[in-house]
């Protein structure tokens, strides 16, 4: 038995390759999704299996002495498709296998609009989780291509994006590629924000343009941040700050009593792929972060208004939290974090002896064992010809986290 994994293209009879055709001319068993196995015309005697996961399509072409069985995928096999998992586990029981590539959405698509795709940032969320807000941050301008499907359907892409600020950019749906009924279509993403496409869809985003004074770097100038008379933690206790969150992309992060927003903007930044929530019940400070969001382009930041931790209660289990100010809510803010994720990476600063107690008490009743390190910054100042040094405040940076679940 020689198994063949077709890739189908997008749909239509014309993209079917001359070598998939062939295949399909002597195949003795066909397997696929439903709606593959009745749109192929190819090999009408031959009996079809519908079946879509790896599993159940083996246990199928082991029932019987197959020749000739096929497989069929839409798109192309390389890309985003089933026979990823499929091809290991016919190599494990040393069945033979050969793979005939097929047209995929993307290449038919670019195709259409007459422009290469070399140079797009390509992703999937057709039954994926995606964050088309983070895709398009960490594109850094280029172009996003989307494969979509279900909850990610085009529209719900464009809402969500709509929602955090980017509804000015431009979006091009191609629905039912290939098929009599294709349909490509282009505006402004806020107008395709919550429309129903086909379920046979992709999405292009495009129209990004990274601030030009949002360097990449851990620990920007305190100059570059709009500060207005509210409390920002300083340029040198920041960079420490975001080393010691150890941050990842792709996390959730919360920034309890954020100020100004500099440790949120900053996670924004450094992270384009996850999401950041600024936690704040100042009114001059919330104005702030949301000046200071604009002005970075940290579209991933989401301001939750609020005195914590009754406004952490609907946010997302955070994975690291930064606590700037807690307003004698200390504990039950570390606890809201607990509770929500008992491996929460945490980290807080102090200027007061008092609040250090306080938190190493704290983190130590929650489980965490409480890392300690201070920081004594000295900037210069200059003084006629001559540059002395003035001493800053020192800061005490606290750290927690459950050992055993490191």
């Amino acid at each position: 038995m020689e198994v063949t994994l077709i890739g189908m293209g997008p749909g239509g009879a014309e993209s079917l390759t001359a070598a998939a055709a062939e295949a399909l001319g002597r195949a003795d068993c066909l397997l696929g999704s439903r709606r593959l196995l009745e749109e192929c015309a190819l090999a009408p005697q031959a009996p079809r299996f519908p079946a879509t996961k790896s599993a159940d399509m083996l246990e199928i072409l082991e029932g019987r002495d197959w020749a000739s069985p096929c497989v069929l995928y839409s798109g192309d096999t390389g890309f985003y498709s089933g026979a990823r998992t499929l091809l290991p586990l016919l190599r494990e029981r040393g069945i033979s296998v050969r793979v005939l590539p097929g047209i995929s959405s993307l290449q038919y698509f670019a195709a259409q609009l007459g422009r290469p795709w070399q140079e797009w940032s390509v992703v999937s969320a057709h039954g994926l989780t995606c964050d088309p807000v983070g895709e398009v941050l960490a594109a850094r301008g280029r172009p996003v291509f989307f494969l979509t499907g279900g909850a990610g359907g085009a529209g719900a892409l464009c809402q969500r994006l709509s929602q955090a600020g980017l509804g000015h950019l431009t979006a091009t749906v191609g629905e039912d590629l290939s098929y009599p009924g294709e349909r490509i279509r282009s505006g402004p993403v806020y107008e395709l924000a919550g429309q129903e496409t086909a379920p046979l869809s992709v999405l292009l985003v495009e129209g990004y343009e990274p601030p030009a004074n949002a360097p990449r770097s851990q620990g920007l100038d305190d100059s570059v941040f709009l500060r207005g008379d509210v409390p920002m933690t300083k340029q040198e206790v920041r960079a420490a700050v975001l080393a010691k969150l150890e941050i990842r992309d792709g996390e959730t992060y919360w920034d309890v009593g954020a100020g100004t927003g500099s440790v949120s903007v900053e996670l924004s930044l450094l992270a384009p792929r996850s999401r950041v929530y600024a936690v704040e019940c100042k009114g001059e400070a919330c104005a702030l972060i949301r000046a200071n969001r604009e002005r970075f382009g940290a579209y991933n930041l989401e301001l939750a208004e609020g005195r914590a931790p009754q406004a952490l209660e609907e946010l997302p289990a955070p994975d690291g939290v930064f606590i700037g100010g807690s307003d004698g809510e200390l504990f039950p803010i570390l606890q809201a974090a607990v509770e929500k994720n008992p491996a929460v990476r945490v980290c807080l600063t102090a200027i007061a002896v008092e609040t250090l107690g306080a938190a190493a008490a704290a983190l130590t009743q929650l489980g965490m064992e409480p890392k300690i390190t201070q920081i004594t910054v000295a900037r210069s100042r200059p003084a006629g010809g001559l540059n002395l040094m003035l001493g800053q405040n020192p800061v005490w940076i606290i750290t927690g986290r459950r050992e055993a679940l490191v």
